[in-house]
């Protein structure tokens, strides 16, 4: 093994680790979000941008107004999770970059001038960051149970309707449930992922 993750930590953040389909009751805290997030936005994104958002959805109302927009086998436990929170991207990610990229300020106005490189460049960081967050749940204890099953631009209307920022996916979160996880789907093996030139 040539790892230096240890053999606990692979098992929580991979080997153990599965999308999740229901939780305990026990409640998700924002305190443990924020450490969450503390850690995870150290990870590398492009010109440091940093361009996911996350809306915590805790109320009743909140969590409604998303579920009436998701396929049906996604609603009954979105509806019973300790917590949902919607991964986006802030389309308008370069205004932070001279404060984020402070070695390189005009970036905001030359590389990220036009809407079209954003979008793409922005999509592209925050599902990268996205990534990192459902990590980042593993190693806090949790679980994670990652959706893209609902109507993307009826979500953006309902939450982000000023059109800053694009719903990339919605994330229940919590303790899992003894009956929270099917079978593991096959994976792709090394000899078929990989190429060496």
């Amino acid at each position: 093994m040539t790892l230096a993750l240890d053999p606990t930590a692979q098992n929580l953040l991979f080997h153990e680790a599965h999308t999740a389909s229901s939780f305990t009751e026990q409640p998700v805290s924002d305190a443990q979000i924020q450490e969450i997030y503390e850690l995870v936005r150290l990870a590398p994104t492009a010109f440091n941008q940093s361009p996911l958002r996350l809306t915590l959805l805790r109320t009743p109302e909140a969590r409604e107004r998303l579920v009436r927009h998701m396929a049906e086998g996604n609603r009954a436990k979105t509806t019973a999770a300790p917590l949902t929170a919607l991964l986006s991207v802030d389309l308008h990610f370069h205004e932070r970059l001279p404060e984020l990229l402070p070695h390189a300020p005009r970036l905001k106005d030359t590389v990220f001038a036009e809407p079209e490189s954003r979008e793409r460049a922005g999509s592209l960081n925050a599902a990268l960051q996205a990534g990192y967050f459902i990590l980042g749940v593993r190693a806090a204890g949790l679980a994670a149970g990652p959706m893209t099953g609902f109507d993307h631009a009826a979500v953006d209307r309902e939450f982000f309707g000023d059109g800053r920022q694009r719903v990339l996916l919605a994330m229940n979160i919590g303790v899992p449930a003894p009956d929270a996880y099917r079978p593991r789907a096959p994976r792709l093996a090394a000899a078929d992922a990989l190429t060496t030139l």
